[in-house]
Formats: C-alpha cells, structure tokens, sequence
C-alpha cells in the first residue's frame, strides 16, 4: 500500500544506502583508474571493515566513532601493505594483478571463516530509538551511518580537490603518463591509492554492519552493486558515481519496500541493462 510516509521512509533509507555503495564506488574508481585492474578482493576488505568493526564494538566496547576512525586506518595500513608486497610486482600486468586481488580476498575469506565461522554475527546497536522525519520513522543508527559516510565523502571531496597530494592522485588517476611529464611521481601513489581503495571499502563495510549482520560473504551483495554505480556512472567520474549511487540506493528502497525481492532485483539490473544500452559510456563518463 502506498502512502506518503512509506515513500519518505524509503527515499532516506535509499540515500543512507546509496552514500554507502558511494564510499565503496569511490575506492573502486581510485584503484581501477590508478592500476587499471578490476579488484576483486573489494568485497573481502568489507567484510574485513565489517569484522573489525564487530569485534571493537563487541568484545573491547570501544565508541563507534573510534572503531569507524581506527578501521579507516588499519585498512589503510594494511592495503598499502598488500600493493608493496604483492601487486608492485604486478604493476603494468593486468591480469597478474586481477588474479592476484581474487587470491587476495579468497585467502582474507577463509582467515574470517576459520576466526569466526559462517553463521551471520550481530554487532551490538549503536544507538537506540528512532527519528521522526515527517510521518517517517527511522532508526537512530541508520541515519547516524549516513551522517557519518555523507562527512566522509565531504572530507574525500576536500582531499581530492584541495590538498598536493589529493590532487596528484586524481592526476595520476585520470591520466598517468600526463601526471608523469608534470614531474609527479606515479610509483609513491600506487601503495597510498590501493591503500585508500581498501580503506574506503572497509570504512563502508564498518558504517554497515550495525544495520546489518556481519559474516564472511557479507561483502559480495554490496561489492555488486558499488561495480554497477561505476560502470552506471561512467567508468573513472566520480560525480557519476555520486548520481548513480543516489539512483541505485532510491531505487533498491523503493522497490524493496513496495515488491517482493526478487522483483526487485529484476527490475534494478532491467533498468542498469536499458540505462547502457542507451548510454554505453555511463552517466558521465566518456566515450573510447
């Protein structure tokens, strides 16, 4: 049945949503644009976010914001790690480099198997009670998750606009034989790139798990659907990433919330299959 408050209810959940698909769309784009390899351990490092998150909230009861912040950076660590040991031998190889990111996130899925089983894992609320938005009521850590992934993508936006090295890794990213002649040194940002890749995969991977439970495939669902706002958005543009994003968050909560699920699922990839036909380049993005 529809009714105004259900639709409002949705629409604010589908942004919530869609800022986080955004956050894992961006770290996509970064490490695709920077290495030109299709990461396929992306849905691994959420899932690793995810579990950090879990066991901080858990087990050590630390506040959420510091669990999100430390996640971010150990993520980061860890990824930045992963490309200087494994993919800088890989650099300029393509398909060594997608082969090594499925091992990759194969062996961080099995480690996660053994540690903590495959029964789905429920991180304790961040905050209780409810919001009310008009006629809509949502849940406290909901909106709090979108909140928070909005002023990451404001605080990325600042980084990549607006500071040396932001600026020098979106060069490298759009054109990384330009960024060369202009005196950039490409190799120093393969690590900081991947690293940040990782790092906003895990952060989103963390922002979800409270509303969502938390188990070793949890990241193949959300992995998806980031892989569809890039292409949707136009392979490389963030700002068409931002919009399909929005577009797929909407969409998923409307139809999920006035459809049965596999309905909806139908009708979401109809939609992304019409969109390329009629736009193969995406949203944004440009034509080869």
């Amino acid at each position: 049945m529809f009714s105004e408050t259900i639709v409002i209810q949705a629409i604010v959940n589908g942004i919530v949503i869609g800022s986080l698909y955004l956050l894992m769309a961006i770290g996509f784009t970064v490490v695709f644009g920077l290495m030109r390899i299709v990461n396929f351990s992306h849905a691994e490092f959420y899932m690793l976010g995810a579990f950090i998150c879990f066991v901080g909230i858990a087990y050590f009861r630390l506040p959420f914001i510091l669990v999100v912040l430390a996640t971010f950076l150990i993520a980061l660590a860890f990824g930045s790690l992963v490309e200087l040991s494994i993919l800088k031998r890989m650099r300029g190889d393509e398909l060594s480099g997608m082969i090594a990111t499925i091992g990759i996130g194969m062996i961080l899925q099995s480690v996660a198997l053994i540690i903590f089983g495959p029964d789905p894992l429920a991180v304790p609320s961040i905050a209780k009670g409810i919001i009310r938005i008009g006629g809509a009521v949502l849940p406290k850590a909901r909106i709090y998750a979108g909140v928070f992934s909005i002023g990451v993508l404001v605080t990325m936006y600042f980084f990549f606009h607006h500071t040396r090295h932001g600026r020098a890794l979106r060069a490298v990213v759009q054109d990384r034989e330009a960024a060369q002649i202009q005196g950039i040194n490409v190799s120093v940002y393969y690590p900081i790139g991947f690293g940040l890749g990782v790092g906003l995969a895990s952060l989103a991977g963390a922002l979800m798990a409270p509303i969502f439970s938390v188990y070793p495939t949890v990241g193949f669902g959300p992995m998806v659907k980031s892989f569809i706002v890039v292409i949707v958005g136009g392979l490389g543009s963030i700002p068409g990433a931002a919009i399909a994003a929005m577009i797929l968050g909407i969409s998923e909560s409307l139809s999920g919330t006035f459809l049965k699920s596999s309905y909806a699922e139908m009708f979401l990839f109809l939609f992304v299959i019409g969109l390329l036909v009629l736009r193969p380049q995406g949203l944004l993005g440009e034509k080869s």
